[in-house]
C-alpha cells in the first residue's frame, strides 16, 4: 500500500536494453501480511515524469474475514493515486474524507503540507472471500505546491475518459493523452492510463510528453521486437516514437509519464520533498505525536492507532 515501513525505500533490480532506456524488474516486498511489487524508485531511475513511487498491490485472495489494514500514516510533498483492477477498500484521511474505492475509479489525495490517511478492507467486503489487485503511486509535487493545504478527490469509473478502437480499450486516469483529459486536478503536466489490448492489438504512446513509461500488469507486450511479461516496467527515450503491441494472450498495462520536475526529490519514510529540511521538519512533527495541536491530525473514525515513525513513539 502507499506507505514504507522502513526509512529507506527497497529498490528493485534494473537493467538497460538497446531499444529501451531502462527496464525495471520490481522486487517483492511484504508490508505486513500483504505483498507489493515496487518498481519506483529504482537505483538508476528515481522518477518517470513526476511519478516517484509505484507499487503493484496483489493480486491477492482473502478468505475467512481477511483483508488489508494499513493504519493511519502521514505524507507530505506528494499526491497519492490509487487505482484498482479488482477488489475494493476504504480510504479515510485527516481531511475528513471517507471513501470506498472500486475498480476503474480513482482516489487522488494531495498531501501538500501534510495529510494522514488509512486504507482498510471494510466489514462488508470481509464478509465473503474477495480479491485485491491494483496500483498505488505517488506523484511528487512541484515546489510551489509542496506546502499547500491538502485535498482529496474521488472520481468514479464513469467519470474517466474511455477510448475504444481496434481491439483496445484505454481509460485515462489522470492528466492528458490520446486527445483526452481526465478530471483529476493535477499540478504538473502528466498522463496516467489503464490500457487493455487484445492479442496483437497496437497502441502508440503519446509523443508530446517529456518522460514516458509503462508497466505490464497482465499478459505480455512487444516493444521494438522484445517481449516483456507482466511485472516489468519500461522507460523510453524522450522523443522516440513508441508503439506497444499485445502478446499472444493479450495485455493489460499502465502507461505513465509527464514533465520532469526542476530537480531531484528526497525521500524519507513516507515523506517526499525538494529539501532535506522539509523532511526533517515533518519527521519531528510526526514523532512528537501531538495530533490535537501539531502539524498532523488522525483520520476521523480511525484515530485509535497509527503507524509510528521507525524508532519513534506510537500506539
Amino acid at each position: 500500500m502507499s506507505w514504507m515501513p522502513d526509512l529507506e525505500p527497497v529498490c528493485p533490480d534494473a537493467g538497460a536494453l538497446d531499444d529501451i532506456e531502462l527496464l525495471i524488474v520490481p522486487r517483492a516486498r511484504d508490508i505486513g501480511g500483504f505483498e507489493v511489487r515496487r518498481a519506483l524508485p529504482a537505483p538508476r531511475r528515481q522518477m518517470v515524469g513526476p511519478f516517484i513511487f509505484f507499487d503493484q498491490m496483489g493480486p491477492a485472495e482473502f478468505i475467512h474475514g481477511g483483508g488489508i489494514d494499513v493504519r493511519p500514516h502521514p505524507h507530505i510533498g506528494l499526491a497519492t493515486l490509487t487505482y484498482l483492477f479488482r477488489g475494493a477498500f476504504q480510504h479515510r484521511d485527516s481531511l475528513g474524507s471517507d471513501q470506498m474505492i472500486q475498480p476503474g475509479a480513482v482516489n487522488w489525495m494531495v498531501a501538500g503540507n501534510g495529510v494522514t490517511h488509512s486504507e482498510r478492507t471494510d466489514a462488508a467486503t470481509r464478509a465473503a472471500p474477495h480479491t485485491l489487485f491494483g496500483i498505488q503511486t505517488w506523484v511528487a509535487l512541484p515546489e510551489a505546491q509542496e506546502d499547500a493545504p491538502g485535498s482529496f478527490e474521488h472520481h468514479g469509473a464513469d467519470a474517466l475518459p474511455v477510448l475504444e478502437a481496434e481491439g483496445k480499450q484505454l481509460r485515462l486516469i489522470a492528466g492528458r493523452g490520446w486527445g483526452a483529459r481526465a478530471p483529476v486536478t493535477v499540478h504538473s503536466d502528466l498522463f496516467y492510463a489503464d490500457a487493455v489490448l487484445a492479442p496483437g492489438a497496437r497502441l502508440p504512446l503519446p509523443l508530446d510528453h517529456e518522460d514516458r513509461g509503462l508497466y505490464v500488469t497482465e499478459g505480455s507486450v512487444l516493444v521494438a521486437g522484445e517481449e516483456f511479461p507482466a511485472g516489468r516496467m519500461m522507460v523510453f527515450r524522450p522523443g522516440d516514437e513508441i508503439t506497444v503491441t499485445a502478446g499472444e494472450q493479450g495485455a493489460r498495462f499502465v502507461a505513465l509519464g509527464g514533465e520532469t520536475l526542476n530537480g531531484p526529490r528526497y525521500i524519507m519514510w513516507n515523506f517526499v520533498a525538494s529539501s532535506r529540511e522539509r523532511l526533517e521538519a515533518a519527521r519531528e512533527a510526526w514523532k512528537a505525536g501531538d495530533f490535537e495541536h501539531g502539524r498532523f491530525r488522525l483520520p476521523p473514525g480511525d484515530d485509535a492507532e497509527f503507524v509510528p515513525y521507525p524508532g519513534g513513539p506510537g500506539r
